[in-house]
């Protein structure tokens, strides 16, 4: 059963929608759940590094300075700038012995000071959001690495392609909806949980 709805007095409909919601709501996801979530993140990171480390056939040494910049970015944005800018504003942020699927509400409470729990939908507003930025660090390596491998064919790179879109496959499909999404406390204010359908399971 799902926990009892805060704050019922200021967003009944949201309340509404708890008492509806058939998955359970997690105040604290499972480490397993957490570490799987990360790993597949950090690993998708790595990978897409790997592959535009193979623009050095292009660039020379600067492929691999490529690759470790791509690499540096996506992690600084997933880990740095999350917690920073949109973390603060998740009710996990408040929630007393929280964990969030990511862990990044502790990171949060860390760096960041508290926000404005009505500015979380904004994450996904606007082309350079938090939200968007994340999706794109996501399928640029994906993406880059088509032209690499037309012009730099090579069997490790098309392993990697290809491992790269499969987990990327399986993290959309199974980790994020099914592991993250469906147990969040903010599914019913999360653009991404909208997207995902996930609201009214």
């Amino acid at each position: 059963m799902p926990p009892a709805c805060p704050g019922s007095r200021r967003n009944p409909q949201q309340c509404n929608s708890l008492t509806m919601a058939k998955a359970e709501l997690y105040n604290r996801y499972p480490i397993s759940s957490v570490f799987i979530y990360n790993a597949s993140t950090i690993l998708h990171f790595a990978i897409g590094g790997l592959i535009l480390c193979y623009t050095n056939r292009f660039v020379g040494s600067l492929g691999i300075v490529f690759g470790l910049l791509y690499f540096l970015f996506a992690f600084v944005e997933m880990y740095v700038t999350m917690p920073l800018q949109v973390c603060k504003n998740c009710v996990y942020f408040k929630l007393a012995g929280g964990l969030c699927i990511s862990g990044l509400n502790v990171i949060a409470k860390k760096i960041a000071r508290p926000g404005k729990p009505s500015d979380f939908p904004k994450r996904a507003a606007g082309p350079l959001s938090p939200n968007n930025i994340y999706i794109f660090n996501l399928a640029f390596p994906i993406l880059c690495g088509i032209p690499i491998l037309i012009f730099n064919f090579s069997y490790p790179l098309l392993f990697l392609e290809v491992f790269l879109v499969t987990l990327l496959t399986v993290r959309f499909f199974f980790i994020i909806p099914q592991l993250a999404c469906l147990h969040c406390q903010s599914k019913f204010v999360c653009p991404q949980a909208g997207q995902m359908g996930v609201r009214e399971k």
